[in-house]
């Protein structure tokens, strides 16, 4: 039986009448796994015609998650090229020489081995805008350094309260996201600018950076001998279980006003004259007593209530319950696109809208080399 919360063939996945903003960008990337491809993904939505450099026989070792590959590989190319090969550096030379936009995403010193750095390239297109994506910048006394996502969530403060208690590793790869994020930015950001001056340049994107510059809000504050907003010990900003077992998140952080609409609601008169301050103080006491109140109900009637009174809350979704949400339905967040079998591939949209440019889906994940391969075992 069909899944009734996948998005509707007939509905979505129609091309937008609107040109993407990125039209006419030319994008070539040899970066794996996933800040590159998320970055590239973003870029290719809004018009960018991206191509993935992959590595002949395997490609981009995401393929072995191939359903974690294809949700970041849509509207984008493939050409396997053999780059420990003469013929491959030429082949990717080629393309270099026509793109707009070159990312690369190997240790630092890498690209500089294999003849394709910044310095080198900037030789045969001087208006390239080059960009390196790495754990931690091409410089630093951590440059060498390996790692992964956790290592560079720890080591920026990410998990600053967690110390002793990060048995399990965080599911979200933020530092990967920052990342590509980044990289995105940087690329917009140095288009922009090529456009007024005529230069490209030379992109350095250090995920760990990304992730040191996401936390200003704590960082910033400690900087400066101050304090952060003490998020977890505000008893009014958090999970609630329901009667119906499901769970209610309520986000009110120090606003007062939403404070005391809630205490009427709930009739709890006693305390609905706590100022913040209070409110942390009695952190335990006030959680307890909202956990009993958010208890004798269903989820369905507090989403009432609060929607009809201005409360911020929102359900705790799982991953079928967002794709089923009805919201991100109507905003058009997910649209589907044929493979070349006839099936349909469903994909996550990217987020931002313009009233002057388009965003479509215009093909499926590629197939390795689908778009040109060189592979010297071939020949």
């Amino acid at each position: 039986m069909a899944n009734p919360a996948r998005p509707d063939r007939r509905t979505h996945g129609e091309t937008p009448p609107l040109p993407g903003p990125l039209e006419g960008i030319r994008v070539v990337s040899l970066a794996e796994q996933y800040p590159g491809p998320y970055a590239t993904l973003l870029l290719a939505d809004l018009g960018a015609d991206v191509t993935l450099i992959e590595r002949p026989g395997g490609g981009d070792p995401a393929r072995v998650y191939p359903d974690f590959f294809a949700s970041l590989a849509r509207n984008k190319r493939s050409v396997a090229l053999d780059l420990k090969s003469v013929a491959g550096l030429r082949e990717l030379r080629a393309l270099i020489e026509t793109c707009d936009v070159m990312l690369e995403g190997f240790r630092p010193g890498t690209a500089a081995r294999l003849g394709f750095d910044y310095e080198s390239v900037k030789a045969i297109n001087p208006r390239l805008i080059y960009v390196s994506i790495s754990g931690f910048g091409q410089t630093g006394p951590y440059r060498d350094r390996v790692g992964h996502d956790l290592s560079y969530q720890a080591i920026a403060g990410f998990l600053f309260d967690q110390a002793g208690r990060c048995a399990s590793p965080p599911l979200i790869s933020l530092g990967d996201l920052a990342g590509a994020m980044f990289a995105a930015f940087g690329i917009t950001t140095a288009l922009y600018a090529r456009e007024r001056t005529g230069l490209g340049t030379f992109v350095d994107v250090s995920m760990t950076d990304g992730l040191v510059s996401w936390m200003t809000s704590f960082l910033g504050p400690a900087l400066n001998d101050g304090n952060a907003l003490p998020v977890h010990d505000i008893p009014t900003y958090g999970s609630f279980g329901c009667a119906d077992g499901r769970i209610l998140t309520l986000s009110i952080a120090h606003e007062d006003h939403f404070w005391r609409k809630l205490c009427e609601l709930l009739a709890l008169d006693d305390v609905s004259s706590c100022d913040f301050s209070t409110r942390l103080a009695r952190g335990d006491e006030l959680r307890t007593q909202l956990r009993s109140e958010f208890v004798r109900e269903p989820l369905d009637h507090w989403a009432d209530l609060f929607d009809t009174h201005g409360i911020p809350w929102s359900p705790l979704n799982d991953l079928e319950a967002v794709i089923g949400d009805p919201h991100f339905r109507d905003r058009g967040m997910f649209k589907s696109v044929a493979r070349a079998d006839g099936t349909r591939e469903h994909h996550v949209m990217q987020p931002v809208r313009f009233s002057a440019f388009g965003s479509a889906l215009r093909r499926a994940a590629p197939r390795l080399g689908e778009h040109g391969s060189w592979d010297p075992t071939h020949t």
